[in-house]
Formats: structure tokens, C-alpha cells, sequence
């Protein structure tokens, strides 16, 4: 593990070819310095995400369309938070602190994640319909000193990414804002509805620079987005949208994707407004019949899905589509080596201290206000359970061992004896995957036809070597590459 004063050294050197590259990106006939930036991230990257970097020379190249994405991104953000959100983004996590997870993954013989989600609170400011968290109140908390218990301990492990839920996380604004002040080396991605975001938060945010926004939207449309969300809640989306560009700030949406929405949220007219107002990404969440209200009726179809899957691609390409990058936490599977729960990649806090294996998985062994150590949650039976069981399916459009593979979480709950973490509607692993199974089943044919599309041998292929090597062995030579740059360096 890297020391202390070498890692200061390393981030400021980091933050000097960051500096460079905006500047040269800020210049008449900057198209012919874009090379460096993905010169510099190649390098970054090559241990960890060699493929990140054929990515981007594939799409960013004189006259693309993504080369003018990030052109417009280095125009209209407030340089302190491009600056710091690559820095905390791009040095601290992806490349320090993915090494220094899957050291200590190693090291501890656990997962580690690269990113935490966590709720400060099951308390929301709004009532919308078949959402549990205004009725429920303000009962659930994760105190300050928790969560900056929770951030410390994540950050010694080399997390450096944590993602805000709940509940609405800025009924605690303030706590918020302390919490990344302090941790000013982590990027915090607060998903929100946006109601609570003002003009004097947007100037705090713009001066931390290390927070950024994923805000709930489900139609271009006021009426649907009101019908469910309440009356005005569309105009403050606009409005908040507004304010954040007017201060430079980063953001995007996130979006759950129903039966009864998807064609609406994945139309031109729907991607158009964003851009329009400034958005730079967008989450696309396939609904999941988890919890209170749970109704299979609303999943997507099989051939929305389908839809979908071709459609996100699409709108991404490197020719065609939309500048908008787009992201399907369900279909986009193959890009993450399958499932990214139980600690693999990520995990998920809930208000109550419950240490779940994701968002959509309630169940556990290990609550962290209890406890309070995060190695010692990470250990959990359960995570051990995603850890020996992963990977569920060699499919990677069927990561999940709920929605695509219900036989698997049952097995892994009962292993465990993982105990329901759902705050107000707990029931068993067989009842929740009993309720996903004719889906699975009719996903599975159509999962088979598209994947065989892209992989005739029904195995995926990778350009290299590392894209494939399991965590302990890509810890080994991500030690030996970082023994060798401290050797040339001294």
C-alpha cells in the first residue's frame, strides 16, 4: 500500500497534468491536444481498466460527437469542480483507490467496493405514489458522525466514491455538505428530486466541487412527472437544472423504467430536454418488484427490454445517437463483468444501519450502526456468499441473482441466514424470486439471442489479458507495477 506522503506527492502531480490538459482544452486548436488526455488516462488506467482507454480513443476523435461532448463540458463547468471531480473521480478512485480495494480485497479475503451507497435518511420532503419513504417519515437516520465514520473507514480501505439515497438525502443538506467538506477527496454522487436544491447550496457545492447530481425525472412530460410526483415537481426539476448549470455544476438524471414508461423516457423528446438543460448523463434503472407496493405488472416487457438494450446503445455510439451519455444499470451488465453487488464493486447502506449486498437486495448479516466497523460489515456472510457464488450467469445480460437468476439468491439468503432488511414490507428470498421467475424465464430467450449476437461462442472476449484476471491475481500485479514506479521514482 502506497504511503501517505507518497500519495500526496502522486495527487498533486495529478492534479498538475489535470490543470494542463484543461487549459490546453480551453485554447484555440485544442482538438489537436485531446490525445494527451487519453494518453494520460491509458496509462492511468492500464492495470485496472485497460479497455476504458480503447473506449475512449474509439469515440473521441477530431469531429465525433463525444469530442464535442467533452468540449462543452470543459466550457459550462466551474473549473474547481471539473478539476476536483477528476481528481477525486479519476486519480482517487479509478485509479489509487480501485488499486488499493483490490490490494486489500486480497489482503482481507472479502470484496471491497469501489463505491458505497448510502441513505443519511428514510425521510422525504415529497409523497409520491408506490414509494414508501414519505409515509414512512423521518424515523431512520444515519447520524454525521456515522456517516463520516462510514466514509473514513471506506477511504483507509480505498473507497472514494460514495452515492447519497434514501429518503431524499437533502432534507440533510447540511450534513451533506459537512460531510463532503471534510472528506474533500471523495466524489459524492447525491441521487435526488431536486426540490430542496437552491441558490445558495448551488454556490456551496460549486465551491467544494466534489459533489455532484443525479436528479429523478420520468418524462419530458409535466403531467406524468406530476401525476406522480406532485404538482410542480416537474418545474422544480426545470428550475433546479437551471440553477446548477448557471454555477457550473455536474449532473444528470436517473430514471426507473416501467411497463407503462419506457418508450416515453427513452424518446428523442425525453433525451432533447436534457441536453437542452445541461444534463451529462442519465441512469436508467429497470424497475424492480422489491418491497412495499411490489408489482410485477409494472416490469418492463421482455421486448422493452430488448427495446432498451438497443436503443441506450444507440443513443452512445460513437457516430449517431445523442451527446448524452447513457447507462442501463440492467443491460449494460457485460461492461462490469455481470452482478456488481454484495462488495464486488458496490454495496448499499440503508438508513437504519442495514449493510445490504445492493439498493434492490434486502437482505443482511451485518449493520453497521451496531458495529461500527465496515471491514467487519464487508465480511458478512452474505457478501461472503456473492463472493464464492459470483458469477451467476456467464450471460452478462442476466447479471442478477434475483431478476434474471431467481434460483441463486434464495441459496445464497439461506447459506448465509442473512436475515430481511426491508423496512416496512420484509419477506423471504423464495417469495420475492417466485415473483420474478416467469419474467426470468421469458428474459432468458431473448437474452440468449442477443448475447449469441455479439458472441457466436456464447463466451464474451476481451482485447486483453487483464480485463479477465480474478481479483487476487490482478492485486499480485498491480503490487508488482507500483513496486517498479516507487523504484524509478526514488
Amino acid at each position: 500500500m502506497q504511503s501517505k506522503v507518497a500519495h500526496a506527492a502522486e495527487r498533486a502531480a495529478f492534479g498538475l497534468v489535470v490543470d494542463k490538459i484543461l487549459k490546453d482544452a480551453s485554447v484555440e486548436g485544442r482538438e489537436e491536444n485531446i490525445d494527451h488526455l487519453i494518453t494520460m488516462a491509458g496509462k492511468l488506467l492500464k492495470d485496472t481498466s485497460p479497455g476504458a482507454t480503447r473506449g475512449l480513443r474509439k469515440g473521441i476523435y477530431p469531429g465525433s460527437k463525444w469530442e464535442s461532448f467533452l468540449f462543452d463540458v470543459i466550457d459550462h463547468t466551474d473549473h474547481n469542480v471539473l478539476k476536483t471531480t477528476i481528481l477525486n473521480g479519476g486519480y482517487e478512485a479509478a485509479f489509487r483507490g480501485l488499486r488499493n480495494t483490490t490490494a486489500n480485497a486480497e489482503k482481507y479475503q472479502c470484496n471491497v467496493p469501489w463505491i458505497i451507497l448510502f441513505d443519511p435518511t428514510s425521510a422525504c420532503n415529497k409523497h409520491c405514489v408506490g414509494c414508501w419513504a414519505a409515509d414512512y417519515g423521518n424515523r431512520l437516520n444515519l447520524t454525521y458522525d456515522e456517516m463520516d465514520s462510514l466514509v473514513s473507514q471506506a477511504e483507509e480501505l480505498g473507497t472514494h466514491l460514495f452515492m447519497l439515497t434514501g429518503g431524499e438525502p437533502l432534507v440533510r443538506k447540511a450534513d451533506v455538505l459537512r460531510l463532503a467538506e471534510k472528506h474533500n477527496e471523495s466524489l459524492f454522487n447525491i441521487f435526488t428530486n431536486a426540490s430542496l436544491v437552491d441558490e445558495e447550496f448551488c454556490a456551496k457545492v460549486a465551491e467544494l466541487g466534489n459533489i455532484v447530481f443525479s436528479v429523478s425525472l420520468e418524462s419530458y412530460e409535466p403531467s406524468i412527472n406530476d401525476g406522480r410526483r406532485g404538482d410542480g415537481s416537474f418545474e422544480e426539476v426545470m428550475h433546479a437544472f437551471d440553477l446548477m448549470r448557471e454555477h457550473g455544476l455536474l449532473f444528470g438524471t436517473s430514471t426507473a423504467y416501467t411497463r407503462e414508461n419506457t418508450e416515453k423516457v427513452s424518446s428523442d423528446e425525453f433525451f432533447d430536454l436534457l441536453i437542452g438543460k445541461g444534463c451529462r448523463w442519465a441512469w436508467f434503472f429497470h424497475y424492480m418488484p422489491v418491497g412495499e407496493g411490489a408489482n410485477a405488472d409494472l416490469m418492463p416487457t421482455v421486448e422493452q427490454r430488448r427495446y432498451m438494450f438497443r436503443r441506450i446503445r444507440e443513443l452512445r455510439a460513437p457516430e449517431g445517437g445523442k451527446p448524452i451519455f447513457a447507462m442501463d444499470f440492467q443491460n449494460d451488465g457485460e461492461f462490469v463483468g455481470g452482478c456488481i453487488a454484495g462488495g464486488r464493486v458496490y454495496c448499499h447502506v440503508n438508513a437504519r444501519g442495514d449493510v445490504e449486498p445492493c439498493v434492490f437486495i434486502h437482505y443482511s448479516n451485518a449493520n453497521f450502526k451496531k458495529s461500527g466497523n465496515w471491514l467487519e460489515c464487508l465480511r458478512q456472510p452474505i457478501f461472503q456468499a456473492y463472493r464464492k457464488h459470483w458469477l451467476f450467469n456467464k450471460n452478462l445480460l442476466m447479471p442478477c441473482p434475483m431478476l434474471e437468476n431467481p434460483q441463486e439468491l434464495p441459496k445464497m439468503v439461506e447459506e448465509s441466514a442473512a436475515r430481511p432488511s426491508e423496512y416496512v414490507a420484509p419477506e423471504s428470498a423464495k417469495d420475492l424470486c417466485a415473483r420474478v421467475t416467469p419474467y426470468a424465464e421469458a428474459w432468458a430467450k431473448v437474452a440468449e439471442e442477443l448475447w449469441l449476437e455479439m458472441y457466436p461462442t456464447g463466451q464474451k472476449t476481451y482485447a486483453d489479458k487483464m480485463s479477465q484476471t480474478d481479483v487476487d491475481e490482478k492485486a499480485k500485479i498491480i503490487a508488482e507495477e507500483d513496486k517498479k514506479a516507487e523504484a524509478i521514482v526514488a
